[in-house]
């Protein structure tokens, strides 16, 4: 067996010893996240973007816009585009190449928090229904992973968002103007062992498994966007108690850190 096997095991082992016991190997409250800091406005030549350390996980989202055609099915609302780079830099399970499945998943439910919960007024980013739009390109970069990027791209994302302005004096159409945000999504994870659930699991917490669920909210408690990760049964009674806590703590993330940036 290798080293890095030997050690994941015996990371393992002291979880779930620590589970049996009802704590968490950081001491944390099994609904509690880790320490949060968001840094806005971090790339210059950007139209938005923030750096989320979530513990010691990082991530960089930066937000680009300009001109284009829009959908045939929206012709009169603009166009969001995302998309997740995973680097080695980041975790040595991270490979170079074009994206695999979980920089592809990340995307897909960022994006579909955003989405369904229409945090983006896209009506006012049309500039000619049928022909000229406002297109956004949201870029996730993962910096360093330590458990839980979905959460931490999540925060990372509608705080870039927050932090927008549309260049339309670059384009000559009129002044710059705030991107129009009119919700603010956060997912939860959790980490599924047995009957008990971690939310916001750390690197270390998942050498137990990857069955996960990330539950996305909006500012009204609605679930936006739900995540399963891992061929797991979930009790009735565990997955609502789990709705309850995930939109607990996506409301706590807003009051602590969104109100700042808004």
């Amino acid at each position: 067996m290798k080293a890095e096997d030997i050690l994941s095991e015996i990371k393992k082992d002291y979880v779930l010893a620590k589970l049996k016991d009802g704590e968490r190997i950081d001491g944390r409250k099994f609904d509690e996240f880790r320490k949060i800091e968001i840094h806005s406005g971090i790339i210059q030549k950007a139209e938005g973007s923030a750096l989320v350390k979530l513990g010691n996980t990082q991530v960089v989202v930066g937000i680009k816009m300009q001109p284009g055609e829009p959908f045939p099915d929206t012709p009169d609302k603009g166009v969001i585009i995302t998309n997740a780079e995973l680097v080695p830099l980041a975790s040595p399970t991270f490979e170079p190449g074009p994206p695999d499945e979980h920089s592809v998943e990340l995307a897909r439910v960022v994006d579909r928090g955003i989405r369904e919960s229409e945090a983006i007024d896209l009506e006012k980013l049309c500039i000619e229904p049928g022909k000229k739009v406002w297109i956004i390109f949201i870029d996730i970069h993962a910096v360093d992973d330590d458990g839980n990027l979905m959460d931490a791209s999540s925060i990372a994302t509608i705080s870039a968002l927050l932090n927008t302005k549309v260049p339309a004096s670059r384009f000559g159409l009129g002044e710059d103007f705030k991107l129009p945000i009119r919700d603010l999504p956060i997912s939860v994870t959790s980490l599924i062992v047995g009957n008990k659930y971690l939310v916001d699991p750390s690197k270390d917490e998942l050498s137990v498994g990857e069955n996960t669920l990330t539950i996305t909210t909006d500012k009204n408690d609605n679930i936006v966007a739900i995540q399963k990760s891992g061929g797991y049964m979930l009790s009735e009674e565990l997955f609502y108690e789990l709705l309850d806590v995930s939109a607990r703590c996506a409301r706590k993330i807003r009051e602590d850190y969104l109100k700042i940036i808004i």
